[in-house]
């Protein structure tokens, strides 16, 4: 079966995020993307595999994390752009158009870029988690102006259902110098 699925569990507690790790790691046959402690005191564990696998996983994961779960998610046939994204190994020469979203929590923010990539004919820049931003998370993206609109509304439909946006931004034509920054 295709392992082309995701799960996460973001945490408020270090010391259960690696108990609810190893919970993650013995109840399904799954690979292990990242563990690791994230801003704002906070611990994230994703890892990958097929949906039978993953939901087993964070099932698991949610029941030993307990009251230290802040947010999770499990998402089937994730967008392949998201892990090249959130390795921060895209690159480009131009932006057309750029859009921003802006989450409060790493696992809402995962799902919105899911989204976005889904909806639209866009690029995933870059998904940054939680380190130096204060437990928030963003994606960039470019494309059409067009594309770029509706990849961000889609996103920020996903992240808003969960009461965790702070904030979405598309911009025509940006100037060259917000690329520099973004290298």
């Amino acid at each position: 079966m295709a392992k082309n699925s995701i799960g996460l569990i973001e945490l408020g507690s270090i010391a259960a995020g690696f108990e609810v790790c190893d919970a993650m790691l013995k109840t399904a046959d799954v690979e292990l993307l990242l563990a690791r402690s994230i801003c704002s005191g906070k611990y994230m564990v994703m890892v990958r595999g097929d949906v039978g696998a993953i939901e087993a996983s964070v099932s698991a994961g949610l029941k030993a994390g307990a009251f230290s779960v802040i947010d999770s998610f499990v998402i089937p046939n994730v967008h392949e752009s998201i892990f090249p994204a959130i390795a921060g190994s895209i690159k480009v020469e131009e932006l057309e158009a750029l859009g921003i979203l802006e989450s409060f929590s790493v696992a809402s923010l995962i799902e919105g870029a899911d989204a976005a990539a889904k909806s639209a004919n866009v690029q995933l820049l870059e998904v940054r988690l939680a380190m130096a931003l204060g437990g928030k998370a963003f994606v960039t993206l470019t494309g059409s102006v067009a594309d770029v609109q509706s990849a961000v509304d889609a996103g920020a439909q996903v992240i808003g259902r969960k009461g965790l946006l702070v904030n979405k931004v598309v911009i025509p034509h940006p100037r060259p110098e917000l690329l520099t920054e973004m290298i």
